[in-house]
């Protein structure tokens, strides 16, 4: 018991390549059984493991009313401080459990999977850490994995690699609320949508989603509790985020990426966190770089307490999956619907709401909702539907969105390049015309 305690507690602020973070993964879960669930999701290209610690009152599996929650990390193999600080952030949760009245109602009131690598193979031939760019961004087949996964804009024809699948799945197999995923290379929260079309603004250099006042909310949230992202300098005098933070698409336009892939067809509202301006920094630099994320890390968790939450079911009780849930004025594209437990969370910041739940073939039920601000009680407010026409022998059985660009039939931007000035001058010569 001591060797176990002794390898849970022994993590420097150093690079741990897989076997090291391995061992250390499976030393806190064997000091931590009842408080960690380690499993791996799937192997990389060169066989390694992508292994997921999950941390909660209810490691092994989900339970109704707990929404779900996962960090990612290292999923270009050259940023790497996100790696070091997500195995930090776990040392932290484990420790202050039960002493800590904050991360015990954290951690028994959210289910927290943390992948500490999703690009182990990048990571391992990164042979000579560089500020700015080595082959190891990408994975052993040399792809870029964050340019990888289906695109709701454009026909990317991605090639799905053993890594993004793996997280395909796992979205798939998960009622994910909230998530972040880690890079290096700026200083800034980055939020959805990271492409678009006219429709949702791209015209106007900003691709806004129907959920665009809550990302900003997630992405100040970080930006503000984080030592000096929300400072806004930027790494460099040519690039400056008010805030720290920006919509992706506003920085640069980008195909398959993995939080608009999220926010589509995973119904998990994700933003792209990035840790530092120097991608593979030195060692020595690490502890700084936890305390500096400390705070802001563990604020943004509290976040996938927004909004209402709550379970649709039919006259005798029975949940009801595939049921849609949205709020009114709000719509995605690709539907929002309850998992197999009826289940439905929606993030939303305070204020007034209609929620429309609808199973298809009956008539929608509508409540209007007054949320208040429900983080720090670690619970969303609670609001069930039941349909009482509904019997356990007609279920809503609706497949899942079809993964195809579901933006397409909308006018699409160029993929090459945005509208330039005189674009908009004649655009807008056009529109005072036709009036």
């Amino acid at each position: 018991i001591l060797c176990l305690l002794s390898a849970a507690a022994a993590l420097d602020f150093k690079y741990h390549h897989t076997e090291e973070l391995e061992e250390y993964l499976r030393g806190v879960h064997a000091a931590y059984p009842s408080l960690t669930h380690l499993h791996s999701i799937g192997r990389s290209v060169e066989g390694r493991d992508l292994w997921v610690l999950v941390l909660g009152r209810f490691p092994t599996h989900h339970k109704i009313g707990i929404p779900e929650f996962k960090y990612v990390a290292n999923m270009h193999g050259d940023e790497t401080v996100g790696r070091e600080i997500l195995l930090h952030l776990i040392d932290f949760l484990v420790t202050s459990y039960g002493r800590d009245p904050v991360i015990t109602r954290l951690l028994n009131n959210t289910r927290i999977h943390i992948m500490p690598t999703m690009n182990p193979d990048g990571f391992e031939a990164t042979k000579v850490p560089d500020c700015y760019y080595t082959r190891g961004r990408y994975n052993r087949n040399g792809q870029d994995l964050n340019r990888n996964f289906p695109d709701a804009f454009e026909n990317n024809n991605a090639n799905i690699q053993p890594e993004t699948r793996a997280v395909m799945d796992w979205i798939n197999n998960e009622t994910f609320v909230l998530s972040a995923n880690l890079h290096g290379g700026a200083l800034v929260a980055s939020y959805t949508f990271d492409n678009g079309n006219p429709a949702t603004g791209s015209l106007q250099g900003y691709s806004r989603s129907p959920d665009d006042d809550v990302f900003i909310h997630l992405a100040k949230t970080y930006s503000s509790n984080h030592a000096s992202m929300y400072k806004g300098t930027g790494c460099d005098n040519r690039q400056t985020f008010p805030e720290g933070i920006t919509n992706g698409y506003s920085w640069y336009q980008l195909e398959g990426g993995m939080q608009d892939y999220n926010y589509v067809w995973g119904q998990c509202f994700e933003i792209t966190l990035e840790l530092s301006c120097c991608k593979y920094p030195p060692e020595d630099q690490l502890g700084k770089f936890w305390r500096d994320n400390k705070v802001a890390l563990i604020e943004y968790i509290k976040q996938v307490h927004l909004g209402v939450k709550g379970q649709v079911t039919d006259k005798n009780g029975n949940p009801i999956p595939n049921a849609i849930v949205e709020a009114k004025g709000r719509p995605h594209v690709c539907p929002y619907r309850t998992n197999e437990q009826g289940e439905y969370f929606l993030l939303l910041l305070p204020g007034t709401y209609v929620i429309n739940a609808t199973v298809p073939g009956f008539k929608s039920m509508l409540k209007t909702v007054e949320i208040p601000d429900n983080t720090g009680n670690f619970s969303a407010l609670k609001q069930d539907f039941s349909f009482p026409e509904v019997s356990d022998q007609i279920r809503s059985r609706v497949a899942s969105c079809p993964k195809i660009p579901i933006y397409q039939e909308l006018a699409r931007a160029s993929a090459a390049v945005k509208p330039t000035v005189h674009i908009l001058v004649l655009m807008t010569v056009m529109l005072v015309i036709f009036k």
